[in-house]
């Protein structure tokens, strides 16, 4: 699970700005979060809006940008196959107008929690040169906070406890995350597995990596997946009464629908259906993935895929606790304002990024967000309607905020 995520100089992000998951203590819709085992209350999803060009983008790509900086260590000498994929060089891009930040490094730092402890990680890159890494850990059950590793350019690398008998190498590569180091030559430590588990099994990122690849994957892994996938495309009364994928030979696959036409069994291929039926099918896999499994879910632009009222359903599966029973998470950025009222969010799921004068991306939510009275946005508040008139300050319709002065975030 997901619990915070700050990032600082990457791309339009000039500023530290952090993402958070963690429920603040407001009246609303209390009944639709995630409890954990130690009373932390975390929230199921997350959207967030925000003119073209704003940096909506730039917050999730940065997540993934960090996710992969571990993982691809990890693929590149892994030989499953649907590794491979992964092991792509993804550039970390500083903030480009500024010349400070410019020769600064970007800095990532990520809160997250497997079924015991949770965890903090920082990495700082500049030039794809680690500047900075460390890992601590809380167990949750006790409270008890411990350092794992701290590294710094110039300073000896500090192992401690569990980590304090490994053993690194003196040539160590000032590229490669300590953390992938520790992934490749102690893989089955049960402490490093959990760890990496989370980055490569627990959170999912829809359109960033091989789509084709995901999808077999994603359908492949669990009948329990393809049944809840049938089970979404009945609900949605598309006439599909079931699916199944085909292994070409040049590593293609191909989707086939089955019909019920007058008593008569008819099969399509997935190409023959049409572009919303198709654009389903590309995504109800990873939906049913994510809860089946209580992954975090990550798509940008989700309302440019689905219908609304498709976007309002999937929405309230994961604010549902009878079907999310395994803390899965929804993380999206949309345009769509037909979902962006209190029946559907909380104030703190609904989330702000535009530019300020300088290009920069301010993020911000709407739970902390002040009128010029210094008034909060109230929670039976028409918040489409105040977002359409430029009173959250990112204006849908202009790239840049219209008065960040106004915005007290």
């Amino acid at each position: 699970m997901l619990c915070q995520f700050t990032v600082k100089n990457y791309k339009s992000i000039k500023d530290e700005m952090t993402f958070d998951m963690q429920a603040v203590a407001i009246t609303e819709h209390d009944d639709r979060t995630i409890i954990d085992i130690d009373g932390e209350v975390y929230l199921p999803v997350a959207v967030i809006y925000g003119p073209n060009g704003g940096g909506k983008s730039n917050v999730l790509e940065s997540l993934h940008t960090l996710i992969a900086k571990v993982l691809r260590p990890l693929c590149a000498t892994c030989d499953k196959e649907d590794c491979s994929y992964k092991a792509k060089k993804i550039p970390v891009t500083p903030f480009l107008f500024s010349e400070e930040s410019r020769n600064e490094p970007t800095e990532f730092e990520v809160f997250f929690r497997t079924e015991q402890s949770e965890y903090r990680y920082i990495l700082h890159v500049k030039e794809e040169e680690i500047i900075f890494e460390s890992l601590d850990r809380i167990k949750m059950e006790t409270g008890r906070r411990s350092a794992l590793f701290q590294r710094e350019i110039g300073e000896e690398l500090i192992l401690k406890g569990v980590f304090g008998k490994f053993k690194i190498s003196d040539e160590l590569s000032p590229t490669l995350p300590l953390l992938s180091y520790l992934g490749i030559m102690y893989k089955k430590n049960p402490l490093i597995k959990e760890v990496l588990d989370w980055f490569e099994n627990s959170i999912d990122f829809l359109n960033y990596g091989n789509p084709i690849q995901e999808l077999r994957t994603a359908i492949a892994n669990s009948g329990e997946v393809k049944q809840l996938v049938l089970d979404l495309i009945k609900e949605m009364d598309l006439d599909i009464e079931d699916f199944r994928v085909e292994e070409k030979d040049d590593d293609r696959i191909e989707v086939f629908t089955k019909h019920i036409v007058n008593g008569e069994s008819i099969e399509l291929s997935l190409s023959e259906e049409s572009s919303g039926t198709m654009k389903i099918f590309g995504l109800l896999p990873f939906i049913a993935n994510s809860l089946v499994t209580g992954t975090t879910l990550v798509i940008d632009e989700l309302d440019a895929k689905i219908h609304p009222v498709l976007l309002k359903y999937i929405i309230m599966l994961f604010n549902d606790r009878t079907i999310n029973r395994n803390k899965a998470q929804l993380i999206f950025t949309s345009h769509d304002l037909s979902t962006m009222n209190s029946e559907i969010f909380r104030r703190d799921e609904i989330w702000f990024v535009a530019k300020g004068n300088q290009e920069n991306s301010k993020l911000y939510s709407l739970v902390e967000f002040k009128n010029k009275k210094g008034e909060s946005v109230r929670k039976d508040a028409k918040f489409d309607k105040q977002y359409l008139e430029g009173k959250y300050g990112a204006d849908p319709y202009l790239r840049k905020i219209i008065d960040w002065g106004e915005v007290r975030a």
